[in-house]
């Protein structure tokens, strides 16, 4: 009798569900294939998924989520003007790892804006789940600044803040994109395993022409 209870729940969840955010999922996941394979499309996808997370995010009060697509909306088209005019410059980029010490740098100033952050949200507005929502936000800012710069640890960085980001969908009732967050751990994991992989050989090759292999998620 629960088990029927919990499922016609889901039913009734699914079956209401907004068709932006089915659009805004199927976006995302378009994004995901076009930029394995470097089309340059792929960067307006990224920009109508994100133009339409802005909104699905501030209607269930998750406002730092809200606010963190405004800084994807950005980065999208800064991704969309690098591929279409300086590609060549990205060639000397390279993967490499972060000291020890700038992660710990990391941690903190990450924990000391999801504090802060947190803590203004939950006095001052009716955001959900305050310091959970800063933490994915603060937590995808600087990991999408790291898969630019092709720091091998982004990958580790993604899994925490789309694993936290699962739970934070799924309690205000976004099943697709908590679906989607958890094929995005799932392809993190590989990437991680294929960027390790290449670290590794261009560590090897002591000095042999770096790797030109783009990140394959920029924002999730």
């Amino acid at each position: 009798m629960f088990d029927r209870d919990i499922g016609t729940a889901i039913a009734t969840s699914l079956a209401a569900m907004s068709w932006w955010e089915a659009a805004a999922v199927i976006l995302a996941l378009a994004y995901l294939l076009l930029a394995m394979k470097e089309k340059i499309s792929c960067w307006y996808a990224a920009f109508a998924s994100t133009l339409i997370y802005l909104f699905l995010f501030w209607d269930v009060s998750l406002l730092m989520e809200s606010a963190l697509q405004v800084f994807y909306l950005l980065m999208a088209v800064y991704g969309w003007w690098q591929w279409r005019h300086h590609r060549d410059k990205q060639r000397d980029l390279h993967i490499h790892r972060w000291p020890l010490r700038t992660h710990l740098i990391v941690f903190a100033g990450v924990g000391l804006l999801t504090l802060v952050f947190g803590y203004l949200l939950d006095t001052n507005t009716g955001a959900a789940l305050p310091y959970l929502d800063s933490f994915t936000t603060w937590g995808a800012v600087v990991t999408t600044y790291m898969v630019t710069r092709k720091v091998l640890e982004n990958w580790l960085y993604w899994i925490v803040v789309d694993g936290v980001s699962i739970y934070l969908y799924l309690d205000r009732g976004l099943y697709l994109t908590a679906l989607l967050f958890l094929l995005y751990v799932v392809i993190v994991i590989v990437g991680f395993f294929q960027w390790q992989a290449i670290y590794k050989r261009e560590k090897q090759a002591d000095g042999s022409s770096p790797s030109n292999i783009e990140p394959a998620i920029l924002a999730q």
